[in-house]
């Protein structure tokens, strides 16, 4: 069993899971075709056992990486250079978990979306944890589309140094991180300055607060429409 699955996943790694037969595993695991479908029942259901390795490796990875932060600018900090860390030290695995010849439907396409859904939920929750009780049902939606919007770069970002390996990987999750960075900071500043009572909120037009490109939010505590004065 354990042979097999890492055959295949190493086949699946390599070419993807719409260019593998079945008749190609089992010819290079030395099986014959009846027993594989035996152990498995069909290609999705392996290509599933594959899935769950890639993914339960990774969100481990990312997991334990955010747990042991203490801000929100840390867990997110350390949540993506685990994310790049993973990458680099196992390309097969992530390969198979984003995998872009995979159908768009059906129980394969739904495991891959249930690990990136736990990501997304691990980033989400160590931001959320930042946050006083009161704030942070308010505050739910806001951080998981940011979490969301974080993963697709990383994907897209982690596709990228796949293709080219024109920067380390550390360097690429640094990269990434100056640019979400500041849009974290701004959505929990803002919902702790809402916590915290009316308040002027200062955003940098340019991301580097100069003086002279200041928007200033008015803030309220009973949460009204955020009125922006230059």
């Amino acid at each position: 069993m354990e042979q097999t699955l890492g055959v295949a996943h190493k086949l699946f790694a390599e070419r993807g899971y719409g260019d593998v037969t079945m008749d190609e595993i089992a010819a290079a695991v030395g099986v014959t075709k009846p027993l594989l479908y035996n152990y498995f029942g069909n290609k999705e259901r392996l290509y599933m056992a594959c899935v769950e390795r890639a993914g339960d490796s990774l969100t481990r990875t990312v997991g334990e990486a955010i747990a042991g932060t203490d801000s929100p600018g840390d867990a997110l900090g350390a949540g993506v250079r685990a994310f790049f860390s993973f990458l680099d030290s196992d390309r097969a695995a992530w390969a198979v978990l984003f995998d872009e010849t995979l159908p768009n439907s059906g129980e394969v396409a739904e495991r891959v979306a249930s690990y990136r859904d736990q990501i997304v939920a691990l980033v989400s929750g160590s931001l959320l944890a930042q946050l006083p009780d009161p704030r942070r049902g308010r505050a739910r939606i806001e951080i998981e589309a940011l979490s969301a919007a974080l993963l697709g770069a990383a994907e897209e970002l982690a596709r990228w140094w796949l293709r080219t390996e024109a920067i380390p990987a550390k360097e690429a999750a640094e990269l990434l991180l100056t640019l979400i960075l500041p849009g974290q900071h701004f959505v929990i500043e803002l919902h702790l300055d809402r916590c915290r009572g009316r308040k002027l909120f200062p955003l940098s037009l340019n991301g580097r607060h100069e003086p002279g490109h200041v928007i200033h939010l008015e803030l309220d505590r009973h949460d009204p429409l955020i009125s922006p004065h230059v």
